[in-house]
C-alpha cells in the first residue's frame, strides 16, 4: 500500500476490500442456490432466467442510482441503505410466499451488489485511478468470497437436499456483516468530494471519447459471458447430468478458485507488463477455454475446461476498468454510465439463456454464449489498437 498516502486512504482500501470480499459471497451465492430453489420452489427455466435477470436489473439500477443518490445522501449513507438489502432478500427467499416475493428478493440482492460494486470500483479508482494492480486485488478479494459459498453450500446439502436453508441463514448473517463494514469505512466527504467536482467535469463529453465505447462494450459483453456462466453452469452440469449435484457446486468452487489465482496473477503481472497485452493474452483464453468447456462432456476436460476459463476471464474486467481512469477523472459522471450500460449484458444473457433452455434445452441455452465471447475478444483487439495510438495518455 506504498502508493497510499494517508491513514485514511489505508483504511479505506482495507474496509472496501472486506466488505468486496463479503459482496462476492451474498452476490454469487444465486447461481449456486438456482438448483435448490427451483427444485423447493417448482420454478420452469423461463422463471429462473428471469429472476437471475432481476438480480441484474437491481444491479444496474443502483449502479447509475447509488452513484447519483450519494450526492445528496453522501456516499456512506448511499451504501448503507443499498446494502442492508442484502440481509432483507435472504429473508425473503427463506421465508417469503410466491413468485412475485422471490423476484424481487432476487431483484434486492442486484440492488446491494451493484451499490457494492459501484463503491468499491469507485473508492479504488479515486484513491489509485489507473493502478490496475489494486483493482485487480478488489476483484480478487470479491473471488474469495465467491468460491467460498459453494463449498459451504456442499458441505450442508451433502446428506439432506434442505441444507440450503441454512446456507441463507447464513447469507442473512453475512448481509448484517457487510453492513457493519461499510458504517466503518472512513469517509471524508464534504471536503474530499466538493473539491474532485471543482476538477471534475460534471458534464457528458464523455459521449465523444472512443474510449467510453470500447471500454463500455468490452465489459458489456464479458458480463454477457459471465453472468450467463456464472449463473446457468451448476444448473447445466446437474440438467444434462455431466456431472452429480455435489461435484457441480464444487466446479463453482474451482472456478472462483481459478478467478481468484487470475486476478492475483493479473495484479502482480499489471506493473510488468503493459495491461493491453495482458488483456488480449486473457481475452484469447477466455474464448478458447469456453469453447473446450462447451465440448467437453467427461469430468476431468471439464475440470481443466473451467480452471482454464477462470484463471483466463479474471482480469479482464478490473484491467478494463483500469484504462477507464483517465474517463473518471475528466467527468464525474463517466464511471456511473459506463456501469449502467455494461451492466445490460448481464440482465439480458441469463433471460437468453433460460428462452433458449425452456424451448430447446440447457445445452443449447449455454452454446448461445459462444457468440458474446467472440465479440468480446473482437472489441479487446480494438481496444488494443486504441491503447497503442494513444500511449501516452495511458503512461502510469
Amino acid at each position: 500500500m506504498g502508493y497510499l498516502k494517508t491513514a485514511d486512504e489505508k483504511k479505506q482500501l482495507c474496509f472496501t476490500y472486506l466488505a468486496f470480499m463479503l459482496n462476492g459471497v451474498l452476490a454469487l451465492s444465486i447461481g449456486s442456490l438456482l438448483p435448490f430453489i427451483r427444485e423447493a420452489k417448482g420454478l420452469n427455466y423461463a422463471f429462473a432466467g428471469l429472476i437471475v435477470s432481476l438480480h441484474s436489473v437491481g444491479n444496474l439500477f443502483s449502479s447509475f442510482a447509488s452513484g447519483t443518490l450519494s450526492v445528496f445522501l453522501g456516499r456512506k449513507k448511499s451504501i448503507l441503505l443499498f446494502n442492508a438489502c442484502y440481509a432483507v432478500a435472504y429473508v425473503m427467499i427463506l421465508f417469503g410466499n410466491g413468485n412475485l416475493m422471490l423476484a424481487l428478493a432476487f431483484l434486492m440482492t442486484g440492488l446491494a451488489r451493484g451499490a457494492s460494486s459501484n463503491f468499491g470500483n469507485y473508492t479504488v479508482n479515486s484513491i489509485a485511478p489507473g493502478r490496475a494492480g489494486f483493482l485487480n486485488a478488489l476483484h480478487a478479494m470479491f473471488s474469495i468470497g465467491a468460491f467460498s459459498f459453494p463449498i459451504l453450500l456442499t458441505v450442508l446439502t451433502r446428506t439432506n437436499a434442505d441444507g440450503w436453508v441454512y446456507a441463507c441463514y447464513f447469507m442473512i448473517a453475512m448481509g448484517v456483516l457487510s453492513w457493519i463494514l461499510y458504517f466503518m469505512v472512513p469517509i471524508s466527504e464534504p471536503v474530499k468530494e466538493k473539491t474532485e467536482k471543482k476538477k471534475n467535469d460534471s458534464g457528458v463529453g464523455f459521449f465523444k471519447e472512443p474510449l467510453f465505447y470500447l471500454c463500455t462494450f468490452t465489459l458489456f459483453f464479458y458480463l454477457c459471458a459471465e453472468q450467463g456462466v456464472i449463473g446457468w453452469l451448476i444448473t447445466y452440469f446437474v440438467d444434462t447430468q455431466l456431472l452429480s449435484d455435489a461435484l457441480s457446486q464444487l466446479m463453482a468452487s474451482v472456478l472462483w478458485v481459478m478467478i481468484l489465482a487470475g486476478r492475483l496473477t493479473a495484479a502482480a503481472l499489471s506493473g510488468k507488463v503493459e495491461k493491453q497485452k495482458l488483456l488480449l493474452v486473457m481475452g484469447i483464453g477466455f474464448v478458447g477455454f469456453f469453447f473446450w468447456l462447451l465440448f467437453s462432456k467427461s469430468t476431468v476436460p471439464i475440470i481443466i475446461g473451467i480452471m482454464g476459463f477462470g484463471y483466463s476471464m479474471a482480469g479482464i474486467y478490473p484491467t478494463t476498468v483500469s484504462f477507464c481512469g483517465r474517463l473518471i477523472q475528466k467527468y464525474s459522471m463517466a464511471w456511473s454510465f459506463i456501469l449502467t450500460l455494461a451492466s445490460f449484458g448481464s440482465i439480458l444473457m441469463p433471460m437468453i439463456i433460460g428462452r433458449i433452455a425452456e424451448s430447446a434445452g440447457i445445452a443449447y441455452g449455454m452454446s448461445s454464449i459462444v457468440v458474446v465471447v467472440l465479440i468480446d475478444l473482437a472489441l479487446i483487439v480494438a481496444l488494443n489498437f486504441y491503447i497503442r495510438r494513444h500511449r501516452e495518455a495511458f503512461a502510469e
